[in-house]
């Protein structure tokens, strides 16, 4: 008998088609996956394919079989499942630091790890954002390569940029290398923040991944462990607002009962609410203070109002007041 064509190769075109063809709502005979073999110039008995679906099944593949009116197959518990690939595409899709070209790619790549059926589904799902994202396409690239530097223990070097008001990237200190110990990589304020020492200063600083360019890995050791140690990621994320860096300090806030949510949600459930006169709380958090903290403070109005420390207070008014005067003959 003469040797069928593909046969080498057929038992992974079967997995390819009950993949992407089948799920529970659509499952498939075996004459159509003879068919959607032979579309790829597999010819199989229906013998054959008892064999290589129950091979499949020892490779841990879960193909369920349907008996009803007639046998039918599909591709049962997959790797990640519809809830978590929604998920996922939601994360991506909201994303900011992630380009628009790279949602695109990622989420096409998450589509291909359920049926062609459901994957119409995510593809509605991204439809639903049209938020602003990253312009920045280098950053997809960015993450790896201060991951491959960390695993590796070495030290980066990289430029880094702000946007001015002509859309273009200005490079700082007129595009000198900035050379850092890489020690963890953070998201926040819907941004990728590399956490990481800089010798120069002996102190922790973080980067804006999307706005570091060129970045190197070098043959230099990575310092500063013992201070990253020291470092508790969690109160870090909470202390700092909008990444602004800056001297930790502890500050009181009086806070209208409605407001305890936000206070748990933003500093974390260890904090102590007081109550006070009326209908309200204070509280003690611990702050870096910055026209972030100051910004976030103002937009609860008198439900949240700052207390004390009195220097801190003096700080915050000021910053209104100049707020105020900046509206002077407007």
């Amino acid at each position: 008998m003469a040797r069928q064509s593909g046969q080498k190769l057929k038992l992974i075109h079967l997995q390819e088609i009950l993949r992407r063809e089948t799920d529970e709502e659509h499952p498939l005979t075996l004459r159509q996956i003879q068919d959607l073999l032979e579309q790829r110039g597999v010819c199989a008995e229906r013998k054959s394919l008892y064999d290589d679906i129950e091979q499949l099944r020892l490779l841990g593949e879960d193909i369920v079989t349907v008996r009803d009116t007639t046998v039918r197959y599909y591709v049962g518990e997959r790797t990640l499942d519809m809830a978590q690939l929604r998920l996922l595409v939601d994360a991506v899709q909201s994303s900011k630091f992630i380009t628009r070209k790279k949602s695109a790619e990622l989420i096409r790549r998450l589509e291909s790890l359920t049926s062609r059926h459901l994957a119409g589904q995510l593809q509605r799902q991204v439809l639903v954002s049209g938020r602003i994202k990253n312009m920045n396409e280098s950053i997809y690239y960015n993450v790896d390569s201060i991951h491959g530097a960390m695993m590796e223990n070495r030290q980066i070097h990289f430029q880094y940029f702000d946007w001015g008001a002509d859309k273009q990237q200005h490079l700082r200190h007129d595009g000198a290398m900035y050379t850092v110990s890489p020690w963890a990589l953070t998201w926040d304020y819907e941004n990728y923040y590399l956490v990481a020492y800089e010798a120069k200063r002996g102190t922790l600083r973080h980067y804006r991944v999307d706005r570091m360019l060129r970045i190197r890995t070098t043959d230099l050791p990575r310092e500063g462990e013992e201070e990253f140690r020291k470092l508790d990621m969690a109160q870090y994320t909470q202390t700092v607002f909008g990444m602004f860096g800056g001297q930790a300090q502890s500050v009181t806030l009086q806070c209208a009962n409605r407001m305890a949510g936000i206070i748990l949600d933003r500093f974390g459930q260890d904090v102590t609410l007081h109550p006070a006169d009326g209908d309200t709380f204070t509280v003690r958090v611990s702050v870096v203070v910055s026209p972030l903290f100051f910004s976030w403070l103002s937009g609860f109005g008198t439900d949240i109002r700052m207390v004390a420390p009195a220097d801190v207070v003096a700080q915050y008014r000021a910053y209104l007041t100049e707020i105020l005067e900046g509206y002077d003959g407007v």
